[in-house]
């Protein structure tokens, strides 16, 4: 059955409605009528007014709100009623069995007010939806709002943001000291805290007012000067060019804590570049070079054979990880030093992502991109292993380094908790 086009505005910017009683047309399918508008009864001031359109669609609900045009299923829109029978609003969990609902599902009847869509179901059962919540959980909606809002930074930038360290006492003690850091951490992707005690307990403690630790291979806080058993980079006195961590880990650690706890010697500043703010270079620049890094799988490995260490890990992913549904950058996953054998990629594809990864390299290794920064005792710096590169220069002497990994969904969940967007 087709249904005939059908629009009904809504607002201050309508003149004409239909009147209270008034019929559909003819040609409207059987069952569906149109309800009255608030807004044929009501007088808007401008800030409270919006433009609305909707039209029914023979497999799809479609509404038009202060310009946004969005498309909804029926089977969607009967799936996420928020009734008290279909939707637990103390859990936040769904009652309703998706599975019973019948795929072809239509309504019956549809009508709006000001604020709310009204949709009645064949089996007589009302959902009611406000235009806002609509608007918020469209597909079109998300596509145009950031998962995550950022400030994109070089050197420069970040510098003349002065952005504030917090103190361990407010940070430990405030929850507004707290979603400060956290807002600056989002922002930024990585944040200090200064004034902490520098010992191993003190680090732990700081790190669990964010997150859970999470333990990996290397424990649960690790504390090491130069360590030549170990098989890694790391532990060495060279320097370390940018890179993310734990890119041979299918999820790579999230968050990244570093407490340096002394140091007698030179060198071993910590090289800092913000990988989102490369990326974005490389998307104006070159999309085409963007796109292969999004889309490519390669695999990144980690093999221990050294004493009483035995370690293979494999990670597989892209270089750059986007949601689909608005091509927003959540992850990259870059580290040299790791990149396994590349048997992942098609031999008429080798080519151009080499190009592309090249392009890539060639942004975060700009010297106007570097952030520099000497760790010292007291200061604490976490960083947003999913966005931030970090690196290192050689260093002599006794270097003593402490530090942990997060898990991301804690830090996240703890930003929430706090009003803040992540």
């Amino acid at each position: 059955m087709m249904f005939t086009r059908m629009f009904v505005r809504l607002g201050a910017c309508l003149h004409r409605l239909p009147k209270r009683n008034a019929q559909p047309p003819a040609l409207w399918p059987p069952g569906i009528t149109r309800g009255p508008c608030a807004a044929s009864r009501t007088q808007h001031t401008a800030s409270h007014s919006k433009s609305c359109l909707w039209q029914l669609r023979e497999d799809y609900f479609e509404l038009s709100v202060s310009g946004l045009l969005m498309r909804f299923d029926y089977v969607w829109l009967r799936d996420h009623c928020r009734s008290a029978s279909c939707y637990n609003t103390k859990t936040n969990q769904r009652n309703l069995d998706t599975a019973t609902v019948e795929l072809g599902i239509r309504p019956s009847n549809i009508r709006m007010d000001e604020e709310t869509l009204f949709l009645t179901w064949p089996d007589g059962h009302v959902t009611r939806f406000n235009l806002a919540w609509l608007v918020q959980n469209s597909y079109e909606g998300q596509k145009q709002r950031a998962v995550q809002p950022r400030i994109l930074w070089n050197s420069e930038i970040y510098n003349e943001a002065k952005v504030p360290a917090i103190s361990c006492e407010g940070f430990m003690t405030s929850d507004e000291e707290l979603k400060q850091f956290l807002k600056t951490f989002l922002l930024y992707g990585i944040a200090f805290v200064e004034d902490v005690p520098p010992t191993l307990e003190a680090t732990e403690t700081v790190a669990q007012r964010v997150s859970l630790i999470r333990e990996t291979m290397y424990g649960r806080v690790w504390n090491f000067t130069s360590d030549f058993s170990r098989g890694d980079t790391a532990y060495t006195k060279l320097a370390l060019d940018r890179h993310t961590d734990t890119s041979y880990f299918q999820e790579p650690c999230g968050i990244q804590v570093f407490h340096c706890l002394r140091h007698e010697g030179t060198g071993g500043r910590t090289l800092l570049v913000d990988g989102f703010h490369g990326a974005d270079k490389v998307l104006k620049e070159a999309p085409g070079n963007f796109e292969l890094l999004s889309r490519v799988p390669i695999k990144h490995e980690y093999i221990e054979n050294v004493g009483a260490y035995h370690n293979h890990m494999i990670g597989v992913g892209p270089v750059l990880n986007v949601y689909p549904w608005n091509n927003e950058l959540y992850m990259i996953r870059y580290n040299n030093y790791d990149r396994a054998v590349i048997n992942t990629v098609p031999h008429d594809t080798v080519q151009r992502w080499y190009v592309a990864h090249r392009a890539l390299t060639s942004e975060l290794r700009k010297p106007e991109n570097e952030l520099w920064v000497k760790l010292k005792p007291g200061k604490v710096l976490f960083i947003d292993n999913w966005r931030v590169l970090h690196g290192r220069e050689s260093f002599t002497g006794l270097r003593q380094l402490c530090g942990c990994y997060l898990t991301r969904d804690d830090v996240l969940n703890t930003a929430r908790s706090l009003g803040l967007q992540a």
